[in-house]
């Protein structure tokens, strides 16, 4: 395997940072991988570095840092032949949960060692590529006032804080939203456009998301103000979507949000501008290194393969017999 390891040198806890690496490269240099590793100087670098390692025919790029630096890579290896493997070295590492893989970088590494490449989709903000979600309004609000230093320090606490102080000063924004040619109206809190079933590594809003399906999940949260903000966090937390009409579900190929005022906009724990914006599957996009094992609901191509190769053995059985 050749690997190129691209880092965030101020992710997570910086100071622990050189000695995951370097325990993680270990790991792999010991089974006979060629390992480089190139650091992140400033924003739209990993995008950069992935790209010329994807041009030099690597066989993985590691993304090892947050999500933010996740979604950097994915944009320089969309489309390309190259792989996409993760350290956990950020405040949340959502992509990473949702794997399922260790989120102690040496384990984590070790797990890579056993991982499939699967082909799978990514949506797209315009023409930013994004692996996990998109948020717009509440989220992205948020997400735009946090800074690097109270993530560092704080954790996902810092989310929490700015995310309290935020919430009570909150109203409903006028929000269209054209899914494949379907117009819903209404005052809007968030909008959660999903490839993936996991939110900021707590709560599954787009719950029914596949990363292989050809399609992105969106979840409308409607309300005017701080206690509808409150009512549909519980509903999210408690899974009783259904219940609350103010909340809806929908999937799309492609979906265009307007808004009046301008709504902010973040993908993948990183702020790209403000509505207008259209989102739409790009699908079978990206190759990525993945656990063999998932969840049933997070890939669908996986569980067909899976019922072909029985229905094939079921044939074979009284073909081998008639042989025997």
């Amino acid at each position: 395997m050749r690997a190129t390891i691209i880092f965030n040198p101020v992710a997570g806890q910086s100071e622990t940072l050189a000695w995951e690496l370097q325990a993680a490269a270990a790991v792999w240099i010991e089974q006979g991988w060629t390992v480089e590793q190139y650091p992140t100087q400033g924003p739209g670098d990993g995008t950069r570095l992935a790209r010329m390692a994807a041009e030099r025919c690597n066989d993985v790029v590691i993304a090892a840092g947050g999500d933010g630096t996740i979604n950097e890579v994915v944009n320089g290896l969309a489309g390309t032949k190259t792989a996409l493997g993760t350290l956990p070295l950020g405040t949340m590492n959502v992509w990473v949960r949702e794997l399922g893989l260790p989120l102690q970088p040496r384990l984590a590494a070790a797990a890579l060692l056993t991982s499939q490449v699967r082909t799978i989709d990514l949506g797209r903000a315009n023409d930013r590529y994004f692996l996990l979600m998109a948020g717009i309004g509440l989220d992205a609000a948020i997400t735009a006032e946090v800074r690097t230093e109270e993530k560092r320090r704080l954790g996902a606490l810092a989310y929490a804080l700015r995310g309290i102080d935020i919430a009570l000063r909150i109203r409903g924004t006028r929000t269209r939203l054209v899914l494949d040619g379907k117009v819903v109206k209404g005052r809007v809190l968030m909008v959660v456009v999903g490839n993936s079933q996991l939110y900021g590594g707590l709560v599954k809003i787009t719950h029914r998301a596949c990363i292989d399906d050809g399609l992105l999940d969106v979840c409308v949260i409607k309300g005017n103000n701080f206690g509808s903000a409150v009512y549909h966090l519980i509903s999210i937390i408690r899974r009783r979507y259904s219940h609350n009409p103010e909340i809806a579900y929908y999937r799309a190929r492609t979906i265009q949000i307007t808004s009046r005022p301008a709504l902010p906009v973040q993908v993948d724990g990183d702020s790209i501008g403000t509505t207008p914006m259209t989102f739409s599957v790009a699908p079978a996009t990206l190759r990525a290194l993945m656990p063999e094992h998932l969840p049933d609901d997070l890939v669908q191509r996986s569980n067909a393969v899976s019922q072909r190769t029985l229905r094939n053995r079921q044939q074979m059985i009284p073909l081998l017999r008639r042989r025997w």
